[in-house]
């Protein structure tokens, strides 16, 4: 494709391009490949890796490596890209590759707790933080490698090809999972099977790295170098000079930030809600979500190529727009498909939590190492975790909290007590007793699934998705001169994805827990893009247009 007279002319992708394209986005299939096997498997690492403690805190354990990862993503992102403004963009997405090819491989081989004792855990520990920071430094390196191979006009569309990669790599690792599951039984998978899909990325490995090394450096990065313009400090011209700054702090709050909170709602937190809240079996949830991504991933080529004829701004904030107005929607609709004897349960027994105020906490847990143990958290942890609406009423000070269903009250206890666990168990069992005999369902019916449904609203979620992420890597690399463009767009990308989007399910969890809706957790992605959406039309300009190689 050229432009000519301001027009968009079609011209077929040359060789050279399609591989450029191509082993681009295949490393970062198989990075986020990678990236993904160790919230999937955490159940089998947590076995593995911290069987030294007991079984809850080997979870917690487990979710704090994965954590780890997505935190340590902008300093990945500081790190690889002041090295590709300084050295180039092919050199350092190959030093990514193989920091995360081999962290993974290495946990597929790694001895257990039985073998090496506290080791084990520290060293999968560090090596999912040597994911993150590979990771952080991938996404920038392919996104600015492939736009600045691209012809103008056709940026939205080859950059499109990455933006997809991310949904095909956990794609990728659920099928991978799911084939060796179905390959050598349960009983072999939870003993050894589980290292299967760490192991075979070495596969993905060397194919990725043979098809790179095949590759030339970027010729706007060859244009500068040769002229000698290259930053000798990409950090302090991208951060420490205000002019290059303030679009970095845009390409957050005015961009990243809101496309991160929309992205992992669609493709996280449907499936979280979907199995933690309205209790689908995770088969079945795994599958809706599955075929919902074949369906969506098509649309980010579509609203890539989109952009590069009306605009990245348009399409990223009406993304924005639209996912905000009908979350609410959309949510309820799910449980009403997916359980409807939940939602008629909780219109008719409601669930009353009456408690002191002053002992209710807002339970942020992102890595699941703080403990609640007032009544009050304990009644509403409960509550959350069993995917069930309630009222807060206020109870005098120094009373423990109860739980009213309809006429029946059920007595909490206090998390500190000498005999917590047995009033816990207790507890636990009281409540669940009387749960069923109000008619709430322990877990979706599968019979009263619909399933058509039900893949139609994941499907809208995903299509959202596609909106706002799909012309987003074009529109950053656009943002920024080619001396600190590596360096520029990869730190807003990873704040807004790591952070704001990574923490995303305990941050929902927590206002759902504070709030008694099962439906209020989605008010964190709503503000968040709605606050996106003014800044990002207020402030962001269009930058379809931009000549990328003009910029030095």
């Amino acid at each position: 494709m050229a432009t000519v007279g301001g027009q968009i002319s079609h011209v077929p992708m040359t060789r050279d391009e399609k591989r450029v394209i191509f082993a681009s986005s295949l490393g970062t299939v198989f990075e986020w490949y990678d990236f993904f096997l160790a919230g999937s498997l955490a159940a089998f690492i947590s076995k593995s890796f911290f069987s030294g403690v007991n079984p809850t805190a080997a979870f917690v354990f487990t979710l704090l490596g994965f954590a780890a990862g997505f935190a340590v993503r902008p300093f990945g992102a500081i790190v690889f890209g002041r090295l590709g403004d300084m050295v180039g963009r092919k050199y350092t997405f190959l030093i990514t590759i193989l920091i995360m090819g081999f962290s993974t491989f290495l946990v597929g081989f790694l001895p257990g707790y039985a073998s090496i004792g506290f080791a084990s855990p520290v060293i999968f520990i560090a090596m999912r933080m040597l994911q993150g920071l590979a990771l952080g430094g991938e996404y920038g390196g392919a996104a600015t490698y492939v736009a600045e191979h691209a012809p103008p006009g056709r940026r939205g569309f080859y950059t499109a090809w990455i933006q997809a990669t991310a949904t095909l790599g956990l794609f990728l690792s659920l099928l991978v999972i799911l084939g060796v599951r179905t390959a050598i039984g349960e009983d072999a998978f939870a003993a050894w099977g589980w290292r299967v899909p760490f192991v075979a990325s070495i596969i993905l490995l060397a194919v990725s790295v043979w098809i790179r090394l095949q590759l030339h450096e970027s010729p706007v990065f060859e244009r500068i170098k040769a002229e000698g313009k290259t930053s000798k400090a990409p950090l302090t011209e991208s951060f420490a000079q205000w002019k290059n700054l303030k679009i970095v702090i845009l390409a957050l709050v005015g961009l990243t930030a809101g496309q991160a909170v929309v992205w992992y709602t669609g493709q996280f937190y449907s499936l979280f809600f979907l199995t933690q809240t309205v209790k689908v079996d995770g088969s079945s949830a795994n599958i809706m979500i599955a075929i919902a991504l074949l369906i969506g991933t098509p649309f980010f080529l579509f609203f890539g190529s989109l952009s590069d004829r009306i605009g990245r701004k348009p399409i990223i904030m009406t993304g924005l727009l639209i996912a905000a107005l009908t979350y609410f929607p959309l949510f309820k609709a799910l449980t009403h498909f997916t359980n409807p004897a939940l939602e008629a349960a909780n219109a008719r027994a409601p669930i009353v939590v009456v408690a002191n105020p002053d002992e209710c906490s807002f339970q942020f847990n992102p890595v699941g190492t703080s403990k609640f143990t007032s009544s009050c958290d304990i009644a509403k942890s409960a509550l959350s975790k069993a995917g069930l609406n309630y009222e807060n009423v206020a109870a005098p000070a120094g009373t423990l909290a109860e739980i009213k269903v309809g006429d029946t009250v059920v007595n909490t206890y206090d998390g500190k007590a000498a005999d917590a666990k047995e009033q816990g168990k207790a507890f636990d069992k009281t409540l669940a007793g009387t749960l069923k005999t109000a008619g709430y369902p322990p877990k979706a019916d599968p019979s009263q699934i619909n399933w058509p449904m039900s893949v139609v609203i994941l499907t809208i979620l995903m299509i959202y998705v596609t909106m706002v992420y799909g012309p987003i890597a074009a529109m950053l690399v656009e943002m920024f001169p080619t001396r600190i463009r590596y360096t520029s767009m990869s730190l807003p990308y990873h704040i807004g994805n790591g952070w704001f989007g990574g923490f995303l399910p305990a941050t929902a969890f927590a206002i759902v827990a504070a709030k008694g809706n099962i439906y209020s957790g989605l008010w964190y992605p709503i503000v968040i893009a709605l606050i996106t959406f003014v800044i990002g039309m207020l402030f962001v300009k269009e930058t379809k247009d931009s000549d990328i190689y003009a910029q030095d």
